[in-house]
C-alpha cells in the first residue's frame, strides 16, 4: 500500500466520525474556553493507523537515502537535521513565503514530539497532538528526516533498520533514552543495517546506559546540559567548516533550549518549529539561519494571539503549594508551558508544574530548585535539572482521560506534587547524612 492510499484511508476514518469527531473534538473548531482544557484533534489517532502512517512514511523518507537522521522535531533537534544536511551538501527546498502554512494549526497534524507547546521539552515529554500526518518532503533528500519523541525513539530506529539501505549512516539527534532496555533490540538492528550510528545528545544520560549505547557500538557524544544545546553537539563534532550562519544558529537554539532567554529570536526559533512541519523549518533555516523572513514573522504574530489567550486560561488556574520550604506553582491547559512557568516564577514560585491535557506534564525550576528531572524521574519521565517533562502512568482507559480533562488533571497533579515532596525529602535526608 502506498502512501497516498493509506493518508487517504486516514480521511475515509474520518469522515466515518464526523460527526463526533468535528463538533466535539476537532480543536479547530472549538472556543479558546474548550480548546485550552482538550487534548488536540491528533490525540484521538487509533495508535494502529498512527503506526501505519509513521512506517508508510519512513519508508518514503528514506528511499535513496544515503543518512537517516531520527531526532526530535523541536527547534533544537530540526537544527541538528539542518547542520546534517548542509554537512552532507544536501539538497535544499526551501518553501514558497506565499505557502499556506496556516490553514490548519500544525500541532494538528503532526507528531509534535513534544514540541512549544513542547518544544524545548527533554526527555520524556510528550505532546498534546501526536499525529505524524507530514507529506513527504516533495524533493528527495539525501539526508532522512524520521521525527521521533523520547518515548519511541526506538520504533524510529526500528523504522530505519528496516527500511534504510544497507550501508546507511544514522544519526540520531536530541533523544536520550531512560532506560537501555527501551532501545536495545532496535539499537542492534540499526547497528547491522547502518555503516556506522552517531548519537548526539545534551541531556542527562543514565551512566548504564551511557555505557550500554556505547558498547553496542554506537558513537556516543553528549553535551553539558548546562552549557550547550544537542545542535551545538553537532557542530562541534561534525568534521566541517559551516558558514556562520551555522554557528549563530545553534547559539540562538541554545538560548531557548536551556531558557537563557537572552536572544528574542529564539522564541521565534522555539515557536516556528513547533506550529510548522519539521521539514519546512528545516529547510527554512537551512536558507534564513536564525534570521526567520517576514512571512514567517507574520504567520508567528498570527498564531500568537491565540498562544497569548491559552496563556492566560492557564495562569488563570495556576495554584501554588508549600512543599519543604519551596513554594511550587501547578497548573492545567493546553499552552506554552515555558511563559506559564516564567509568569509562575514571578509570582513566586521556586518551581512550576504545567499538566497537559494529553496527560504529561512539563516541570520548570529556578537557581532555588534545580532538580527537576529527580521529579520526573519517579513519574516516567526525564530531563534537565531545571527543566524536565514526564507523563505519570496513571490513564488505563478513556475513563480516566475524561476524569483528567473534567477535574482540570487533578490526579496528576498530585503525583507530580507526592514526587516532589520524595525528592525533597530525600534531598534533606542527604544532607543530614553528609553533615
Amino acid at each position: 500500500m502506498d502512501l497516498n492510499t493509506k493518508t487517504g484511508g486516514y480521511f475515509r476514518w474520518r469522515a466515518a466520525v464526523a460527526d463526533m469527531y468535528d463538533e466535539l473534538i476537532d480543536s479547530g473548531e472549538l472556543p479558546i474556553a474548550r480548546k485550552s482544557v482538550l487534548p488536540g484533534t491528533g490525540f484521538f489517532l487509533p495508535d494502529s493507523l498512527e503506526e501505519d502512517l509513521e512506517d508508510e512514511q519512513t519508508a518514503a523518507a528514506l528511499a535513496g537515502a544515503e543518512v537517516a537522521v531520527v531526532a526530535d522535531p523541536d527547534a533544537d533537534g530540526l537544527a541538528c537535521v539542518a547542520l546534517l544536511r548542509e554537512a552532507y551538501d544536501d539538497v535544499r527546498n526551501v518553501p514558497e513565503p506565499d505557502a499556506d502554512t496556516s490553514e490548519e494549526p500544525a500541532e494538528e497534524i503532526r507528531s509534535a514530539a513534544d514540541a512549544v507547546d513542547d518544544a524545548d521539552e527533554p526527555t520524556a515529554a510528550l505532546a498534546d497532538d501526536e499525529t505524524p500526518l507530514e507529506e513527504p518532503e516533495p524533493t528527495p533528500h539525501e539526508v532522512a528526516l524520521v521525527p521521533a519523541s523520547p518515548h519511541d525513539v526506538e520504533d524510529a530506529l526500528a523504522r530505519v533498520a528496516e527500511h534504510g539501505d544497507e550501508g546507511i549512516d544514522i544519526y540520531v539527534c536530541d533523544l536520550a533514552p531512560d532506560k537501555y532496555e527501551y532501545v536495545e533490540d532496535e539499537l542492534d538492528a540499526a547497528l547491522e543495517t547502518a555503516d556506522a550510528v552517531a548519537w548526539y545528545d545534551h541531556h542527562q544520560w543514565d551512566d548504564e546506559v551511557e555505557t550500554a549505547v556505547r558498547a553496542a557500538g554506537a558513537d556516543l557524544e553528549i553535551g553539558d546540559s548546562d552549557e550547550e544545546c544537542s545542535a551545538d553537539v553537532v557542530y562541534r563534532e561534525l568534521e566541517y567548516e559551516f558558514d556562520p550562519m551555522y554557528a549563530e544558529l545553534a547559539e540562538v537554539t541554545r538560548d531557548h533550549d536551556l531558557w537563557l532567554r537572552e536572544d528574542p529570536r529564539s522564541d521565534d526559533l522555539a515557536d516556528y518549529a513547533y506550529w510548522t512541519d519539521p521539514a519546512e523549518y528545516v529547510e527554512v533555516v537551512r536558507e534564513y539561519g536564525a534570521e526567520l523572513p517576514d512571512w514567517v514573522q507574520e504567520f508567528l504574530a498570527e498564531r500568537r494571539e491565540e498562544k497569548e489567550a491559552l496563556i492566560e486560561r492557564a495562569l488563570a488556574r495556576a495554584e501554588f503549594r508549600e512543599i519543604g520550604g519551596y513554594t511550587v506553582g501547578i497548573t492545567y491547559g493546553r499552552c506554552s508551558q515555558n511563559e506559564v512557568a516564567e509568569s509562575m516564577r514571578e509570582d513566586g514560585a521556586d518551581a512550576s508544574v504545567i499538566v497537559k491535557p494529553a496527560g504529561s506534564a512539563s516541570i520548570r525550576g529556578t537557581d532555588a530548585f534545580d532538580r527537576c528531572h529527580e521529579v520526573a524521574k519517579k513519574v516516567n519521565g526525564g530531563g534537565h535539572p531545571k527543566a524536565a517533562g514526564c507523563k505519570p502512568d496513571i490513564y488505563d482507559d478513556m475513563l480516566d482521560y475524561a476524569n483528567h480533562w473534567t477535574s482540570r488533571g487533578a490526579v496528576t497533579k498530585q503525583v507530580i506534587l507526592d514526587a516532589f515532596r520524595e525528592v525533597v525529602d530525600e534531598a534533606a535526608e542527604a544532607d543530614d547524612d553528609d553533615a
